[in-house]
C-alpha cells in the first residue's frame, strides 16, 4: 500500500508540471484526473500488473481529467467548489449535494462516503462527484479533509 501512495503522489507531482504549460482549467483537471485514474488503475491486478495498471489509469484520467478541466468555465468551477465544501462540512455520508450552472448547463453532484479522524487528528471525508458537461458524465472518487481554517482541501 505504501508503495501505491508514493507511486500515486509521484504520478501527481510530475502531471503537476506537465500542467504548468497548459491553461489553469486543464492542469487542475490533468492532476486530479491523473490521480484519480492511478487509484482506480491500482484496484486492478496484483504485483506488475497492478502497477501497470495503476500507469495506465493515471494517463487515462489525466486526459480525460485535462478535457474536464477545459470545458469547465469559472463559474462552474466555483460553483463545483462551493457546493463540495458544503457538502463535505455539512452533509450526512450518503446525502447528495447538486450544482448547476445555468450559464453553461453545466452541472454535477458531490456525495460523501466515509467520515473517518485521520494521523494528527483531523478530520477527512471520502466522497464521489459526478460533472455533467455537454450531456456527458464524468466521475471521480477522492478524499479531502478538514484544514485548520475550516475548509477542506484534497488530499488524495
Amino acid at each position: 500500500m505504501k508503495k501505491f501512495l508514493v507511486g500515486t503522489l509521484l504520478l501527481a507531482v510530475t502531471f503537476a508540471g506537465c500542467a504548468s504549460t497548459m491553461g489553469p482549467k486543464e492542469g487542475a483537471g490533468s492532476v486530479v484526473g491523473g490521480v484519480g485514474g492511478a487509484v482506480i488503475g491500482s484496484q486492478v491486478g496484483s504485483g506488475t500488473g497492478r502497477v501497470v495498471a495503476t500507469a495506465i489509469g493515471a494517463i487515462a484520467g489525466l486526459l480525460v481529467g485535462q478535457e474536464i478541466g477545459r470545458s469547465l468555465d469559472r463559474a462552474d468551477q466555483l460553483e463545483m467548489q462551493r457546493t463540495a465544501q458544503y457538502a463535505l462540512e455539512n452533509s450526512r455520508t450518503g446525502e447528495t449535494r447538486t450544482w448547476r450552472n445555468p450559464d453553461s448547463g453545466h452541472h454535477g453532484s458531490v456525495t460523501p462516503r466515509r467520515t473517518y479522524r485521520a494521523e494528527g487528528g483531523r478530520y477527512c471525508r471520502e466522497y464521489t462527484q459526478t460533472v455533467n458537461i455537454g450531456g456527458e458524465e464524468h466521475q471521480a472518487y477522492g478524499t479531502a479533509c478538514r484544514q485548520p481554517d475550516g475548509s477542506w482541501k484534497i488530499v488524495k
